[in-house]
């Protein structure tokens, strides 16, 4: 049986959590918060090396910016939410409904394109909470996704 983390190119563990990468070795595919016993890869490509290199800096310095050759990806609704959350800056928050009143949308809408952000941390969906409480992450309501969503909050806040 194959275990569903061996198609990425690098595993880290951090302290929210074993994060993936996935590369084509030319570009950055995808960045997925995996389960607690995923375990550890070392990078296997150049790119998965460096990636692995910008997120342990920005863990150090999370406003350290992000210098990655990123695939193309998503719908044109959804890469207009994830420009929007990439406008947030460090320490702060936006509401589901407030990127929706920007895009002309619904606040459900921009919450699926939240989940579907292929590039956490690049494109820092943890940022974009409901009105009335944290919201979603990456499509979960509880359990590690949201774990990690509420330490990436806390992380920043306090840098």
């Amino acid at each position: 049986m194959t275990n569903a983390a061996d198609r990425f190119d690098a595993v880290l563990t951090t302290p929210f959590g074993p994060f993936g990468i996935e590369t084509d070795g030319e570009r950055v595919l995808e960045l997925v918060f995996l389960p607690p016993d995923a375990a550890e890869r070392s990078p296997r490509n150049a790119l998965a090396r460096r990636t692995a290199g910008q997120i342990e800096a920005w863990l150090e310095d999370p406003d350290r910016p992000f210098d990655l050759p990123l695939a193309s990806r998503g719908t044109d609704f959804q890469r207009r939410v994830w420009s929007q959350i990439a406008s947030v800056a460090r320490g702060q928050t936006t509401t589901y409904g407030t990127i929706a009143v920007r895009l002309g949308s619904a606040a459900r809408a921009v919450g699926q394109a939240c989940g579907a952000n292929p590039f956490p941390l690049i494109i820092p969906c943890h940022r974009v909470v409901a009105a009335t409480g944290p919201g979603g992450f990456a499509h979960a309501r509880s359990g590690h996704l949201m774990s990690a969503k509420q330490w990436l909050l806390a992380f920043e806040a306090a840098r």
